[in-house]
């Protein structure tokens, strides 16, 4: 018997046994189904109530034609009960973004007025018990009416329509800052706003002279520890400067804001681009990590660190940590011109010895126009959520390890349910994925790759990325036992108890998950 033969297909049984064979201490819990009347809405946003139960806000559609027509609150207990629902009815009104802090919930919302000519940044707060709104103007931007006021997709920004703005909050959501751009004829002004979770306007900084050559599109904020201080990272693209094919036409810039003033950071550096930075404030260490590449278009090579001094924004140090070969191939393959596109942070997480693991994922939008039923014409905008890269850094930015978690996902609708969802706790980090396929195609060198299924209902896998960078999977909860889709990536996190709350829905049935990490 010829033993050589088998020896790879023996190799890659071993594998998916050292795959399959940790523990992952997991359990969840499934709250009771709900009837729910609002057939089609979308979670806007999830928090927590501050004794254990949840708040979440969802827009809702009615009507022949489907037109938003308010927002459902829902507030659930610590045991996933529905305490109460409040119909907050509002035509034409666009909410950003929502929190629960100081006993309130706090609604934030961007609505043009017609009489005044201008946008209107407003808040709704009630407090958590009586949902009694009272409301009150945050900010005024005199502009004309534009298509999309409101650049949620900070990573592929329009600056060419006269009026944008963005909202960026951290995590802890005890901070968030808002910028306006405002530009028609010679007229061209950019402001930054700093504003704390009791709505106190902590900065105002006119950015105007910034944009006269470069236009920002801001990604990822983090705050002074007395939030008196913003770090925004962004995209600067140029606007006057004349390009070749092969040129880049940005840069990624670190903005401090403060009451004091502004100071500008780059980081690129001779044959380094920087891609996809975070800024992070640890303790009194203020760094920025995320990817670069050597070419000047397309592929991500390696990890990138700075450490940055707080006060005056000059880089301490820098390294960088291009990826291995292997990495590279099993990444990209031989097919050089491969792109990878925007990896978008969605967990960074600073351990008690100072290394740092984060997570993105790779995100991109594409559109197309297809005929209707009734003979026109339809453009439809897809949203695509592919692979998962997770990297580690030591403490003084060496790198420990970079894994790569092979999926595609694309949705014309909600995103709440594609995409996942992440938590550390101990140096391990979980990835929460719904899919339709029943289990993930385990591949050589430590690697999953997750296929779309066939089926309507939705499985929801947990993979398990150790201190040492090595994966582990099991399937968290079958189709069978929620039958409700989850929407992994818009969970509530209570690091106090270690737990993950999740919200399901599906037509008008409605209910709460929650996964308990012991």
């Amino acid at each position: 018997m010829n033993f050589r033969k088998y020896t790879p297909l023996f190799c890659f049984l071993m594998v998916s046994c050292m795959v399959l064979a940790q523990d992952i201490p997991l359990d969840f819990s499934i709250g009771e189904k709900y009837n729910d009347r609002y057939k089609y809405s979308n979670l806007l946003t999830i928090s927590n109530d501050g004794t254990g139960g949840t708040f979440l806000v969802r827009s809702y559609y009615t009507g022949v034609i489907l037109r938003p027509k308010g927002y459902l609150i829902e507030h659930y207990d610590a045991n996933m009960q529905l305490i109460n629902e409040y119909n907050y009815k509002l035509k034409n009104s666009n909410l950003v973004d929502g929190y629960v802090a100081n006993g309130q919930i706090y609604l934030i919302f961007l609505d043009y007025d017609y009489d005044a000519f201008a946008y209107e940044y407003s808040v709704h707060r009630s407090p958590l018990s009586g949902m009694n709104f009272t409301r009150e103007s945050l900010l005024t931007i005199p502009s004309q009416e534009v298509s999309e006021p409101l650049d949620k997709n900070y990573y592929n920004r329009n600056f060419s329509s006269g009026f944008t703005t963005s909202v960026l909050f951290n995590d802890k959501k005890n901070a968030f800052v808002i910028s306006t751009h405002f530009k028609k004829g010679k007229t061209n002004k950019h402001f930054i706003y700093l504003f704390n979770a009791g709505l106190q306007k902590v900065v105002e900084h006119d950015f105007s002279a910034e944009v006269e050559e470069k236009n920002y599109a801001f990604e990822n904020v983090a705050f002074s520890t007395d939030l008196q201080e913003a770090y925004i990272v962004g995209k600067a693209y140029f606007k006057k400067k004349r390009f070749q094919v092969s040129e880049r036409k940005f840069q990624y810039e670190l903005i401090k804001v403060s009451q004091n003033g502004a100071w500008t950071q780059t980081f690129d550096g001779p044959g380094k681009f920087s891609e996809a930075l975070t800024p992070i404030i640890n303790k009194n260490e203020l760094l920025c990590v995320g990817f670069y590449s050597n070419r000047k278009d397309n592929r991500y090579n390696g990890l990138a660190y700075f450490n940055i001094n707080p006060t005056t924004l000059a880089i301490n140090s820098r390294k960088y940590s291009p990826f291995s070969e292997q990495f590279m191939m099993d990444k990209f393959g031989r097919d050089e011109d491969k792109v990878i596109k925007d990896l978008v942070f969605k967990n960074v997480n600073v351990a008690h010895d100072g290394s740092i693991h984060f997570n993105a994922e790779e995100y991109f939008v594409t559109s197309s126009v297809q005929a209707n039923s009734s003979g026109g014409r339809l453009k439809v905008t897809r949203y695509h959520h592919n692979d998962i890269v997770s990297a580690k850094l030591s403490a003084d930015g060496d790198m420990l390890w970079t894994r790569n978690i092979n999926k595609a996902e694309v949705t014309q609708g909600d995103g709440a349910y594609a995409s996942y969802s992440s938590y550390t706790k101990d140096g391990n980090t979980y990835f929460f994925i719904s899919t339709a396929a029943e289990n993930p195609q385990v591949l050589p060198g430590d690697r999953l790759l997750f296929r779309q299924g066939l089926s309507r209902n939705r499985n929801v896998f947990v993979i398990k990325l150790d201190a040492d960078g090595h994966l582990s999977y099991k399937k968290l909860i079958d189709d069978k036992d929620a039958r409700l889709p989850l929407m992994v990536s818009t969970p509530l996190l209570n690091k106090r108890e270690n737990q993950i709350v999740f919200y399901a829905k599906r037509g008008s049935k409605k209910q709460l998950v929650k996964v308990s990490l012991n």
